[in-house]
């Protein structure tokens, strides 16, 4: 595992806060070139993100697969609308047709309305309990030398079995690598036994110092250690007043396109991580050296939506920060998601890789 993991993102047609969507909602083309870009940026894998009413990320995990060498995916899934035992078999025979090249990114839900979209009516808290059981099926399918039977809260199977494995193992056991996300108090405890990477938006240093101290203490209760991704969306210019005035253009543009579009501010819904970052936003727009909030507070804090503004070589230097409590992966994706992806691999990435470097150099040196 590198010191330093970058993952972007890509979506089936372009769209962003500053760019509504337009016909269909699936663009090969732009998907094609979309995944490209990223890979030719130095990115280390992408996510594929998940919405009730929007393209099936599985699908489009494949087909962006089918047309990268290198890069990783990072596929968002819902427990609760595929049974477990079929998701096993469809993430190690994604991961075996990509090369093992997959990881999935476990997500609960943080809206009722969006669940129910799909006939999900559990409510919140029992979501994260469904998926504690869904990931603990997972991986006895992935590992299981024989059928097994299993009778829980959620699921019952009889003689569940997989004849494919994932490409990827874990301390000698096949295993797709497991991203998750939640703040709540129900979700603690799921990430603390199941997470490989556990992922946060974008919030100030002192909420993510706090928040990855629980993770880590429950992690540890089950002998285990964690990793940790800290989502933002760096605003880049060749000046930081350039970048100042890029960022107020990507807010009145955001706030002129929900007008049009006739959206309100909204809330959080049941998402605590939304909570999270309004209640950052709360204590300005701009906070530590770099974080902006302003576009978080437009749209309700929903989705990761705080971003890191200046000069390549000023943002490094605030993902910097993040990685000296211990966060070793930064989602990055841009409100231009193309063109932005593509800048970023020109100075960002590889100016915070060189950062990272020097300071693991001078720590081995004086040790």
């Amino acid at each position: 595992m590198s010191d330093i993991e970058f993952i972007g993102m890509i979506q089936g047609q372009k769209v962003s806060e500053i760019h509504p969507a337009r016909g269909p909602a699936i663009d090969r083309d732009y998907v094609r070139a979309f995944a490209q870009a990223h890979e030719q940026a130095g990115f280390d894998r992408v996510l594929v993100p998940h919405h009730s009413t929007g393209p099936d990320a599985t699908l489009t995990v494949a087909y962006a697969a089918s047309v990268t060498e290198r890069i990783h995916f990072m596929l968002a899934h819902r427990p609760g609308f595929v049974a477990p035992t079929l998701a096993a078999r469809q993430f190690a025979s994604l991961d075996q047709f990509s090369g093992g090249r997959l990881a999935v990114h476990y997500i609960s839900g943080g809206s009722d309305d969006e669940q129910k979209r799909d006939g999900d009516w559990l409510d919140h808290d029992q979501r994260y309990a469904r998926t504690d059981e869904y990931l603990d099926v997972l991986r006895k399918v992935w590992t299981a030398d024989k059928p097994f039977d299993h009778e829980g809260a959620h699921y019952r199977f009889k003689d569940a079995f997989s004849e494919v494995k994932p490409v990827q193992s874990q301390g000698g056991k096949p295993h797709v690598p497991v991203y998750f996300g939640g703040a709540s108090e129900a979700a603690i405890p799921v990430a603390g036994r199941h997470a490989d990477v556990y992922a946060l938006w974008g919030e100030s240093l002192d909420q993510v110092r706090e928040l990855t101290a629980r993770v880590r203490a429950e992690a540890a209760r089950h002998g285990r250690s964690v990793r940790f991704s800290v989502s933002f969306r760096p605003v880049l210019a060749d000046t930081e007043d350039k970048a100042w005035e890029r960022a107020d253009a990507i807010l009145a543009e955001t706030r002129r396109l929900r007008v049009v579009q006739g959206f309100g501010r909204g809330g959080p819904q049941q998402s605590e991580g939304a909570r999270r970052l309004l209640a950052a936003a709360d204590k300005g727009t701009r906070l530590d050296k770099r974080l902006w909030t302003a576009v978080a507070q437009e749209i309700g804090g929903r989705s990761n939506s705080t971003a890191l503004v200046g000069t390549p070589d000023q943002v490094a230097d605030a993902l910097l920060d993040y990685h000296e409590l211990g966060v070793t992966t930064f989602l990055i994706r841009g409100f231009d998601p193309l063109e932005d992806a593509t800048d970023y691999g020109r100075a960002l990435i590889p100016r915070t890789r060189e950062l990272v470097a020097q300071r693991l150099a001078v720590r081995r040196k004086a040790a």
